[in-house]
């Protein structure tokens, strides 16, 4: 049978774009619905396995302030789970956006915070905090430093990227990963001499910590992330329009009436605020930042409209799952959380540079 003629005029790139935005639409409620569904999941599993209903039924009276400080179940979901399953839903927001937004500056699909050295270097600050922090600052680590310094430190080794792989507005795609994967050697053995230094207990905790883990969340941890997660938020839909002209070329763009260098300064201080705060957190959580948006740009397309939302909802359900795994899988024991994503994304990365090399080749 013949295909009408208003179809049959159709191009089949046209085609395929009106597929990739129909998934779009899609898409996102369907993200949002796994997210949900894996929330409430992850809130009852553990050695205290509660029923999904009593989970709404508890989240549901906490919202209304109803005491429950004698309910068992509701001490284990508020004052445990809830913060934790918070907190991976915050970071893998973190991480899966600043990922896109760092392939949309520097135009390559593989440029990540994990790859290109800037979750090396927010872990180096915040492991200087750590170790340096207790012989140098008698009255204790201030509330909050940690974050503030990683993400000093994704700032600066953002900048330095930058600025070392860009020349004449061209940003070499050889020269990014080479200097990526040198900054984050030279801030890995600066850790590693600090690790050197530190006494015993600074030595488990950063051992520990740079594997990656949410199994310190707590409601404090959950508040100093959710201030710079809810800027993410707000930001996002007005830098969608300029990502979309940046994704063409600088020039393009500045005649599209976009300010690439006030839009490149937006990008570089919210990719190293959203990967600096999750480093500090949660310690190096590898691969989420990569997998994440080439996953979705495969599915719906680069149109960053719906690619950041849809960034937020998959990253923190793909962390959220994959915590859920790491405390669960081996129970009473922990897996780093760091295993498993790179277990998942390392094969991705891997896949990711053949297709580019054929890609080359034909």
């Amino acid at each position: 049978m013949s295909e009408p003629s208003a179809v049959a005029g159709i191009t089949p790139s046209l085609r395929g774009l009106i597929a990739r935005r129909q998934r779009a639409i899609i898409l996102l409620p369907v993200l949002a619905l796994l997210l949900v569904g894996l929330a409430i999941f992850a809130a009852g599993e553990g050695p205290l396995a509660i029923a999904p209903s009593h989970i709404i039924d508890i989240i549901g009276a906490a919202l209304r302030g109803v005491d429950q400080s004698s309910s068992r179940d509701a001490l284990v979901v508020l004052d445990i789970r809830l913060p934790r399953v918070l907190l991976a839903i915050i970071i893998g927001a973190n991480l899966a956006v600043s990922g896109a937004l760092m392939q949309s500056l520097f135009r390559n699909p593989l440029a990540d915070p994990g790859i290109v050295g800037v979750s090396a270097g927010a872990a180096l600050a915040a492991a200087s905090v750590i170790v340096l922090g207790d012989r140098y600052i008698p009255s204790g680590l201030p509330f909050g430093g940690l974050p503030v310094a990683a993400f000093a430190g994704a700032l600066l080794t953002t900048m330095l990227l930058y600025l070392i792989a860009t020349r004449d507005r061209q940003t070499s795609v050889a020269t990014l990963l080479l200097a990526g994967i040198a900054l984050g050697a030279l801030a890995g053995a600066a850790t590693g001499l600090l690790t050197f230094i530190g006494d015993d207990r600074q030595l488990r905790d950063l051992t520990f910590w740079s594997l990656g883990s949410l199994g310190g969340a707590t409601w404090d941890k959950v508040a100093i992330l959710g201030l710079p997660f809810l800027l993410l938020l707000a930001a996002l839909p007005f830098l969608a329009r300029g990502l979309n002209a940046l994704s063409i070329g600088e020039a393009e763009a500045f005649y599209l009436g976009i300010s690439v260098q006030r839009l490149k300064i937006a990008i570089i201080v919210l990719a190293a605020l959203a990967t600096g705060v999750s480093v500090a957190a949660a310690g190096v959580i590898g691969f989420v930042g990569i997998v994440v948006p080439q996953f979705l740009r495969l599915v719906q397309g680069p149109d960053h409209r719906l690619l950041l939302p849809a960034c937020v909802l998959l990253g923190a359900a793909l962390l959220l799952g994959a915590d859920t795994c790491a405390r669960t899988l081996v129970a009473p024991a922990e897996l780093p959380i760091g295993i498993l994503t790179a277990g998942i994304g390392a094969p991705f990365f891997l896949w990711l540079l053949l297709r580019r090399r054929q890609g080359f080749e034909t």
